[in-house]
């Protein structure tokens, strides 16, 4: 006798269900720490299919509380408009970002990315949450900078049209720099 059952029945006392939700909680929590990150890698325009932002501090930790502090307020200041010369509150060009940062984290550091990659430490090793990157540009000074935030991930102002966003982390760097590290 041939047996004519879907062999993908539910069997009583299967446990399939709660397969699934181990699988989608363990995913879950391994996606949560990076939700800002995917929100933020979606193009303007498109839906985030449900992607909230995460208040919170970032998903790598800081080298150190005032690190901490500082990729924190450049977080914050994701999706503010870009503005040469600008330092906040309403808009930021990429050094007034990290100038910014770092104050509010009660650090001061000059204000220019030249300036930035002149006069403070150069990182030795390792990036940390907090490390200044500093490229070259076409813009007007030459010298673009973004704040390591964790991850392979980078906080910017990049540029007019782009307002402040999280971004991977791009090689081709001039100078890493550490804010508050021995020089």
């Amino acid at each position: 006798m041939h047996d004519h059952r879907c062999p993908h029945a539910h069997r009583p006392g299967g446990t399939g269900g709660v397969g699934v939700l181990v699988a989608v909680t363990v995913l879950a929590l391994l996606v949560a720490p990076h939700a800002n990150a995917l929100r933020d890698s979606v193009p303007a325009g498109l839906p985030t299919i449900g992607l909230p932002r995460l208040a919170g501090p970032p998903a790598v930790a800081a080298a150190s509380p005032r690190a901490g502090r500082a990729v924190a307020f450049a977080l914050a200041q994701r999706g503010k408009p870009y503005r040469w010369s600008a330092a906040g509150p309403e808009a930021f060009d990429c050094s007034g970002l990290t100038w910014a940062a770092w104050r509010a984290a009660g650090v001061a550091i000059p204000r220019t990315a030249a300036a930035q990659l002149a006069g403070l430490p150069r990182v030795r090793g390792r990036l940390q949450p907090g490390d200044l990157l500093v490229y070259r540009s076409d813009g007007p000074t030459r010298r673009h900078v973004a704040m390591v935030v964790g991850g392979g991930r980078m906080v910017e102002a990049l540029g007019r049209g782009v307002p402040v966003r999280v971004t991977g982390l791009r090689g081709g760097w001039l100078g890493a720099v550490r804010p508050g590290g021995a020089r």
